[in-house]
């Protein structure tokens, strides 16, 4: 009898034990170089959880991801402005129970509720930035800061990678030619086409902007087309580089945490962007990863040289060049033509 007491005691904390593994977990599916793992640990430990980190390198894996099976495998993605409007009509995430996110009060008011998710049903901003160019500079070299050292052969300084991301490639052709970078224009299309593909002939392809980061930071090229954060590391790490936003002017982009619509660990899900969001620990996030923060009660903890640095938080005349990447409808399958197009010359 007393062995019987035992051997049930035992199954007891052995049951009791594979739900703790079960539930005390989160599966985040985040870009590359984008969150300080001490981050991850606090909230391990904060948690007493075991968080697993998947990467990806554009919007496009992460959703193919998600319809291939990832619904239900992650818990957090983080998927930029523009792919939202399409997830949530495609149902791949969950909405978020606002009652479980206190933190949602911290956001600036300029990037809480934008037009994709008016109410952050099913968003949180994470971080936001610029696309620019990232260049190695000689000694003594002045460099004309326009798009036209990708589009403009005369102007051409060396060997360059292009974006490889669909909407911010096309767009920063349209701003090139002086068009919105939402243009659903087709005679501006098709002009935005037709000047990538040019482009893309005379360079080394497209690349992530990490990748791009680091073959200018190996002298594999002189320019690459990059994320401002992955610049700002690589100018730490070698003075002879630096990023700019071109005088035609770019976009500005808002990376969100989300939840796919069947995460396995939704409640944990929402622990983690609650977590996100309380002051100190996403100024430890945006001074990690150099990017800038959406969250306004971050600000008092952000390093005050990157509070100052262009490069993260641009001036007023900077940020008049910007335009937001804009949710198209049906049009955006007029931009997925152009990409398969320019992918495929």
């Amino acid at each position: 009898m007393i062995f019987l007491t035992y051997i049930l005691i035992a199954l007891s904390l052995l049951c009791s034990t594979s739900a703790w593994a079960q539930n005390n977990k989160l599966n985040l599916f985040i870009w590359s170089e984008y969150i300080d793992p001490a981050v991850i640990q606090s909230f391990e430990k904060t948690h007493d959880c075991k968080v697993t980190v998947d990467l990806y390198e554009d919007n496009e894996s992460m959703v193919a991801r998600l319809e291939g099976g990832g619904a239900s495998l992650y818990d957090v993605v983080v998927p930029s402005d523009h792919i939202i409007r399409s997830m949530i009509s495609q149902k791949l995430l969950a909405p978020l129970r606002h009652e479980n996110i206190l933190n949602i009060k911290n956001l600036d008011p300029r990037f809480a509720g934008r037009e994709y998710d008016p109410d952050n049903k099913y968003t949180v901003p994470y971080q936001w930035g610029t696309v620019g160019l990232y260049v190695r500079k000689k000694p003594g070299e002045t460099i004309d800061e326009t798009w036209g050292l990708l589009f403009d052969a005369r102007k051409q300084i060396g060997a360059f990678l292009m974006i490889d991301d669909a909407r911010s490639a096309i767009g920063i052709a349209l701003k090139y030619k002086g068009y919105s970078f939402n243009s659903t224009d087709k005679k501006q299309l098709v002009e935005a086409r037709d000047l990538l593909i040019a482009a893309k002939k005379r360079s080394l392809g497209f690349e992530g902007g990490v990748g791009a980061k680091n073959k200018v930071l190996a002298k594999g090229c002189r320019v690459g087309t990059v994320f401002n954060g992955d610049a700002v590391r690589g100018m730490r790490e070698d003075p002879d580089t630096y990023y700019f936003v071109p005088r035609e002017g770019s976009e500005i982009w808002l990376d969100n945490l989300a939840v796919p619509a069947r995460a396995p660990h939704r409640g944990m899900a929402e622990k983690f962007i609650n977590y996100i969001l309380d002051p100190k620990i996403g100024a430890q996030v945006a001074n990690f990863n150099q990017y800038a923060t959406p969250n306004k009660a971050a600000l008092e903890f952000i390093k005050p040289e990157d509070l100052k640095n262009p490069v993260i938080y641009p001036p007023p005349d900077v940020m008049n060049k910007l335009e937001f990447v804009k949710g198209l409808g049906h049009r955006t399958a007029w931009y997925d033509e152009l990409w398969i197009s320019i992918k495929s010359k």
